[in-house]
């Protein structure tokens, strides 16, 4: 094969097309911004690339006309100078955050309470960005997938420290008690809450053991509550209904359970057990992006740092 087309530039296809499209190199290099002289060495440059004429050039008035080899160019031509212009497009949707994709990781609970929200408010805010969501299990695997590029933005449980991270508080998630309508101490509750030593004499549900959970163990160690655990599970939806079955109490973050369901109570801690934070983090410098940026400022918005509060309290 004769043809150079390594050495084939998007100028010269550039070019082909202007002087298809207005008839004359004259034309074309007004169209174009160029003189016609640089028409020429764009048209000459391609034809070395292809080996062979693609142009007609008649003089005088008369258009120039493809050649055979001109006609196949051309198509090429069209086909890849719209895609380097979709291409732009793209970037500039980028660039401004209206479009691309937006890679969010997230954990359970942030999934189903706080997240719908957000993908709402975002989508009509930015319809054209696609949302795709990762979940994860805290620390250290969201982290790890931000730092590492795979997610753009995410939830975590934890304050991640990292020079290309930032990091802000969405909102305090307090710890309360779940435990069914027929628990006896029930009837004995001073102020609504429920208090931390009888947790030390009944079954506790709870979550694999975790950084977080080891937090919640140490808090009720220090009020002399070492826990019996009759069943671990991290599904929130599954430690509620074994809770509703009366396989024991859990306690579980605000944010993680489910407040409309009618077969449990749900009671803050006396004395009050200290709120797990919940965080959103993104990726800074050269690779963040302005749709993530945008959810970042949303999702601190949505939480504006507040406590969560039980809906009897709201």
């Amino acid at each position: 094969m004769s043809t150079r087309l390594r050495d084939l530039e998007i100028r010269h296809l550039t070019a082909l097309r202007a002087v298809v499209e207005e008839g004359t190199f004259a034309d074309a290099a007004a169209v174009l911004g160029f003189s016609q002289a640089a028409i020429s060495q764009q048209i000459a440059g391609l034809e070395r690339a292809v080996g062979m004429p693609v142009l007609d050039r008649p003089g005088g008035p008369r258009p120039a006309t493809l050649t055979p080899a001109g006609r196949l160019v051309l198509g090429y031509a069209h086909r890849i100078l719209d895609r380097i212009d979709q291409a732009a497009r793209e970037l500039d949707d980028l660039a401004s955050g209206t479009g691309g994709r937006l890679v969010v990781g997230t954990f359970q609970s942030v999934s189903v309470r706080l997240l719908p929200r957000l993908i709402a408010a975002m989508r009509a805010e930015r319809p054209d960005v696609a949302i795709e969501i990762v979940p994860g299990e805290l620390l250290p695997e969201l982290a790890g997938l931000l730092i590492e590029g795979d997610v753009d933005v995410t939830f975590l449980d934890q304050r991640v420290k990292h020079p290309d991270v930032a990091v802000q508080v969405v909102l305090h998630d307090p710890y309360v008690v779940v435990t069914r309508r027929d628990d006896p101490v029930l009837g004995h509750l001073r102020g609504g809450a429920y208090p931390v030593a009888a947790l030390g004499e009944r079954p506790i549900l709870g979550p694999e053991p975790h950084h977080a959970h080891a937090q919640t163990e140490a808090w009720l160690a220090q009020h002399g509550v070492v826990p019996r655990y009759s069943f671990r599970t991290n599904d929130n939806g599954a430690l509620q209904a074994l809770v509703a079955a009366g396989l024991g109490a859990a306690v579980m973050p605000l944010l993680a359970v489910d407040e409309s369901d009618p077969d449990v109570v749900v009671l803050h801690t006396r004395p009050r057990m200290p709120p797990r934070d919940v965080y959103v983090a993104r990726r800074t410098g050269a690779s963040a992006t302005a749709a993530a940026d945008r959810f970042y400022e949303m999702a601190v918005g949505l939480g504006a740092g507040r406590l969560l509060q039980l809906s009897a309290e709201a």
